[in-house]
């Protein structure tokens, strides 16, 4: 009879077996894992994570600046939206806890004032800076009814004119709409294409907004090559406005002034000058009048010789 193989010469042989044997993957709640950390990423795999809230203050009655802010949230596929907040000093304070909860990093703030004037607020909490403006030359998608259309969700190009990069503080209004603005590259809700432009350029101290879509020719003759813009043309979306700085915080709606217009008129201050105008103009017919009576009580008539002859 044979000898009985022993227990250690078995065992060293099944260990062989084993190492010669491929390593099954590790199962794990994420998925089948092939040798890396689930804390490791690949050396390109840098995720933009910015997220906006946008949010409106109350009274906000008048339609048109409600659905500006309706039309900038269909935009940008990585905004999140809130409900009305009170328009009062402890609006920081609120809103920066806001963005926390959201888990936001800028915000967007719609404030309505006097039901005719709106003020925009662009602030990255919770350290800042923040900026405002005041809107002025608003036109709606709904209102201009233009041919444009592009793909709700679509990443857009954003241009800037030149005049962008002359002063700091256009420099810093610039990163500022571009993180805001920029739609990051793999958010879940937006879809992988660039079919239209979002142009900012500055005139008169005041920055202009223009959404385009890049329509390109579809046909087989006229299929447009790599590298060939000749062919394609921009066709205007909607919507449209203008921002007019006021001034640069420091903080997150609020803090130390960096910069304030010297050039910027409150619209408050327009107002009571159109007041007065019409208030001169009454005061004006009212010294006619009285210089009228004057001089007709210092030019009295003659008495008339044939007044009687006409009396029966």
């Amino acid at each position: 009879m044979a000898k009985k193989r022993k227990h250690e010469e078995a065992s060293a042989e099944a260990k062989k077996k084993d190492d010669s044997a491929l390593e099954r993957p590790k199962r794990t709640i994420l998925g089948w894992k092939n040798g890396q950390n689930e804390g490791q990423r690949p050396a390109s795999g840098f995720m933009n994570k910015e997220k906006v809230l946008i949010t409106c203050s109350r009274r906000i009655i008048y339609s048109r600046y409600r659905h500006l802010m309706l039309n900038v949230i269909s935009l940008l596929p990585h905004c999140k939206k809130e409900s009305k907040l009170e328009s009062k000093e402890i609006k920081g304070a609120t809103i920066n806890e806001l963005v926390e909860l959201r888990n936001c990093t800028y915000c967007l703030f719609f404030e309505c004032r006097k039901q005719k004037d709106l003020y925009l607020w662009m602030a990255r909490s919770p350290n800042g800076p923040s900026v405002k403006f005041l809107v002025n030359a608003v036109y709606t998608m709904e209102e201009l009814k233009l041919t444009g259309n592009h793909l709700k969700g679509s990443r857009p190009i954003l241009t800037f004119s030149s005049n962008f990069d002359k002063e700091p503080r256009w420099m810093l209004i610039k990163e500022m709409i571009t993180q805001i603005f920029g739609t990051p590259k793999n958010h879940r809700k937006a879809k992988p294409f660039l079919d239209h432009i979002f142009a900012f350029s500055i005139v008169d101290d005041h920055i202009w907004f223009r959404n385009f879509q890049v329509s390109i020719p579809h046909n087989e003759t006229d299929k447009v090559d790599r590298g060939g813009l000749d062919k394609m043309t921009l066709i205007e979306v909607g919507p449209r406005f203008c921002l007019n700085p006021i001034k640069i915080f420091g903080g997150s709606f609020g803090g130390p002034t960096l910069y304030a217009n010297p050039l910027y008129i409150s619209p408050n201050l327009i107002r009571a000058m159109e007041k007065r105008k019409k208030g001169g103009r009454y005061v004006q017919k009212v010294k006619a009048k009285t210089r009228r009576k004057m001089h007709e009580l210092e030019n009295p008539l003659e008495p008339d010789e044939f007044a009687p002859l006409w009396k029966e």
